[in-house]
């Protein structure tokens, strides 16, 4: 299944996503969130390209759990120790975007990063899962997010709250899919302007999805329509205003938007 949220009759909604003549379109519109549907079977409506539609996030979670130096890689690259367990932080929900919204770069910072990662939504209800526990079912599917980073004030503070929390700091979208293997290996790109940045692969995550959703529901309940942000492969860097990010999730499509300045 794949699905999107958007705004129709000037209301937002989530819809089923189909391909129709060789493009993803919204093809019925869904009555209540994907994980309360099972009761609720889907409204049909005329094939709408996804590209025309009006997007929003694909998620409203109570909580983003974000896991950190998850890329062998990407440690080294910023000069950290590879962690031996997962590295784990929260970003707040109101740092959640729309595809296509504005990355606002705050007066606080003189330097922004991009990070594009897989996220995963959760399903259901999920807490302390034993090693033995299949995560599946407790998955609803993945998505595409830019975990967007304040990098001097991360270094600067010592915790990441802050560097991580700003508003527009989560872009998320443009839709979520259980169409993909992250255990087989999905591909994770960042362009800048049209220029690769970064060209990753969840093979290659240190903390397999399995383990990362283990871990986190030993420490908190994660909820149906949660996300988990699974880290950012090498390649990371800086973006000023006027930059165009495009975080490619493969499977899911591209999340694209343009990064500009905080006025205020």
């Amino acid at each position: 299944m794949k699905y999107c949220r958007f705004i129709k009759e000037g209301k937002p909604v989530y819809g089923l996503v189909e391909l129709v003549a060789g493009a993803n379109a919204i093809t019925a519109v869904l009555s209540a969130a994907p994980w309360e549907t099972e009761t609720h079977p889907p409204q049909k409506i005329s094939p709408t390209k996804l590209a025309d539609a009006t997007v929003l996030a694909p998620v409203t979670p109570s909580k983003i759990v974000c896991v950190g130096r998850n890329y062998r890689a990407h440690a080294a690259e910023l000069g950290n120790d590879v962690p031996v367990e997962p590295l784990i932080f929260l970003k707040p929900p109101t740092s959640i975007i729309n595809p296509g919204d504005n990355i606002r770069r705050p007066l606080a910072s003189e330097r922004t990063d991009y990070e594009g990662e897989l996220g995963v939504v959760i399903g259901r209800r999920c807490f302390k899962l034993k090693a033995g526990n299949d995560v599946r079912p407790y998955i609803l599917g993945y998505t595409a997010v830019n975990d967007f980073t304040a990098r001097d004030l991360q270094k600067k503070d010592g915790q990441w709250a802050r560097a991580k929390g700003f508003d527009t700091f989560c872009p998320v979208g443009p839709l979520v899919t259980d169409e993909i293997d992250p255990w087989a290996g999905v591909k994770v790109r960042t362009h800048v302007n049209g220029e690769v940045k970064q060209d990753g692969s969840t093979r290659d995550l240190i903390f397999a999805v399995d383990v990362v959703i283990r871990y986190i529901s030993n420490i908190m309940t994660l909820l149906p329509g949660d996300l988990i942000a699974t880290g950012t492969p090498e390649g990371v860097g800086a973006v000023l205003a006027g930059d165009l990010v495009e975080v490619e999730v493969e499977g899911v499509g591209v999340l694209k938007n343009p990064v500009i300045d905080d006025k205020n």
